[in-house]
């Protein structure tokens, strides 16, 4: 429904807009741009829609082995006592922690199509021990803002994204985005803990968190000591060794269990296939409505407007070129993929603004499309908090984006 409505608002402020530089500014230019516009982003969209074939299904296979091979089990072990802890309503051994542990560990794999059905399950078990049906539990609102604060491992879709539209290296966002999505993901344990009462400086939380945290403060402080280009170098190298280890690894894990890794591949590079191509009509559909409002000059206006705003505080300006999708993010993933695409196609996709607006993409999740199906499967009406927390969160992974952007590419 959110969507509809930023679709439609599009199409009638480009209209209105254009309309307005027709009669008191006398340009002929507008409508003819604005209709040419239609026919390229369409194009644009099937082209790119039809270019992720070859690497969605690529990577989706290689997800396909991590999954059967167990990588989402040993991931659940390993998060299990935190899980103990952040969710101390939760009865020890109850059935709902493996779903929730499987579902955000499915999320950190960039396995979308297995974590949705598993958060669901999940929502309806916590549902089942909520002792008022129509409000929001403790447990609900932390799963649920664990969720829409995106923390991710792999980015397959940005890194995919980047690879079609030509990147020298496609990997380069993935450090920043590994960095930034921990950030928004830790503002929102820390929000919801407050709120909930939680001990932060029990000894589960404090090893966990207090670890990560060390190890991310590690890496931003060594990577702030480099020049850029032994910053880039770098960061290219470990994203690529991460990124080719963790496929290594799926593929060893899965001759563990004795499975055929061939088959699992195909099984997966099918799902890829179907996905790519189910892609092109929602993809097409942002994207022209994206292209008529930067044709009509409102996106420029918007930017320019910004751009004004941050040059008053004597701040650097680079950064509001990527900001329509951090906008744009919390409402709507599709909305703010589009606007990425565009901005990566505008700017040029190794421009600042392209890389930034990638990170943008990975930092955070959909937080009210989240809440909306999460909560509405279980029929729960009063939300509580969750959406102001998802919120705060949201605005810990922009602004740890824009300054980690800064540190690696700025």
């Amino acid at each position: 429904m959110v969507l509809n409505y930023i679709w439609i608002g599009f199409f009638i402020i480009a209209f209105v807009i254009a309309l307005i530089k027709l009669i008191f500014f006398g340009d002929m230019q507008v409508f003819p741009e604005i209709m040419n516009s239609t026919f390229d982003m369409a194009k644009l969209g099937f082209e790119l829609s039809l270019g992720l074939t070859g690497v969605m299904t690529l990577w989706l296979g290689i997800m396909k082995i991590g999954e059967k091979g167990g990588a989402i089990n040993y991931l659940s072990k390993a998060i299990s006592p935190l899980f103990n802890k952040l969710f101390p309503e939760i009865p020890k051994n109850h059935p709902v922690h493996g779903s929730m542990v499987m579902n955000l560990a499915a999320n950190m794999l960039g396995l979308d199509n297995a974590a949705t059905p598993l958060g669901l399950k999940a929502m309806n078990e916590l549902q089942e021990i909520n002792t008022n049906k129509d409000r929001a539990s403790n447990s609900m609102i932390m799963f649920l803002v664990l969720n829409t604060s995106g923390l991710t491992i792999i980015p397959i879709s940005i890194l995919v994204y980047r690879a079609q539209m030509g990147a020298a290296n496609p990997t380069d966002v993935f450090l920043p985005i590994l960095l930034s999505t921990f950030f928004s993901t830790m503002a929102g344990i820390i929000t919801v803990s407050i709120l909930q009462k939680i001990n932060l400086f029990c000894k589960e939380i404090l090893l966990y968190l207090g670890g990560i945290t060390l190890v991310i403060s590690s890496i931003i402080y060594i990577f702030a000591t480099m020049s850029q280009d032994t910053l880039n170098l770098v960061s290219a190298l470990s994203a690529n060794l991460i990124l080719f280890s963790i496929i290594i690894i799926f593929i060893i894990l899965a001759l563990r269990k004795k499975i055929n890794v061939y088959e699992t591949f195909i099984d997966g590079a099918k799902e890829g296939f179907g996905i790519a191509v189910k892609i092109i009509p929602y993809l097409i559909a942002i994207l022209v409505s994206i292209g008529v409002f930067r044709a009509s000059g409102a996106m420029e206006s918007l930017i320019a407007g910004i751009k004004c705003f941050f040059a008053t505080l004597h701040s650097d300006t680079s950064f509001v070129d990527a900001l329509p999708v951090a906008f744009m993010k919390p409402l709507s993933g599709s909305g703010a993929r589009g606007l990425m695409v565009d901005i990566m196609n505008t700017y040029g996709v190794d421009s600042f603004a392209g890389r930034l607006a990638c990170t943008f993409q990975g930092a955070t999740d959909t937080t009210f499309y989240i809440i909306a199906v999460y909560f509405g499967s279980v029929g729960i009406k009063n939300t509580r908090y969750a959406v102001s927390a998802g919120l705060i969160a949201d605005l810990a992974g922009i602004i740890a984006s824009i300054f980690i952007a800064y540190l690696f590419f700025g």
